[in-house]
């Protein structure tokens, strides 16, 4: 049964992404990204990664989404149409979405993947000392980049935001 579910979910989010990246409008194209992500928070839920899964949907599906809804709905482009994008726009996205997935597929298949125990007395405490930790197994890094696409998103909010302002 939780096989099922995964694939449904999957499914569910592989035509949302699609349609993310091929609708014409803006607004439904941040409604169905937010469905993607909100797929991702399902998927973090069914492996029991609760943690993971509340801070998707808090900082990507509640925080991002909503600071890309609000600068489209603040400069009054709801039915923006975005440009349609030249056929050799479209060749080099899709090598580089390929390569993208060689190398992701290349690390997951080469990492040498060793079974933990399964231990409930995981504390907040201990979360946090990991994400900050330069030690082995610590996640500065990432936490680190997690904060410069944050940035990058605020700013591409106010690109947005500003529209036909910027350009003149």
């Amino acid at each position: 049964m939780e096989r099922i579910i995964f694939y449904l979910i999957a499914l569910i989010m592989i035509v949302f992404a699609i349609k993310a990246v091929s609708s014409r409008k803006m607004l439904r194209s941040v409604i169905y990204l937010l469905f993607v992500l909100i797929g991702i928070s399902g998927i973090y839920f069914m492996v029991d990664y609760s943690f993971m899964a509340a801070v998707q949907l808090a900082v990507y599906a509640g925080g991002v989404i909503v600071l890309i809804i609000f600068s489209v709905l603040l400069v009054h482009h709801i039915e923006l149409q975005l440009d349609v994008s030249s056929l050799s726009q479209r060749i080099l996205a899709g090598v580089l979405s390929l390569a993208g997935l060689g190398l992701t597929l290349f690390a997951i298949f080469t990492y040498q993947f060793n079974p933990v125990e399964n231990s409930n007395t995981i504390e907040i405490a201990d979360i946090g000392r990991g994400m900050l930790s330069y030690e082995a197994g610590g996640f500065i890094l990432p936490f680190e980049v997690i904060s410069v696409l944050l940035v990058a998103v605020m700013i591409g909010a106010i690109v947005i935001a500003k529209g036909k302002r910027l350009e003149q």
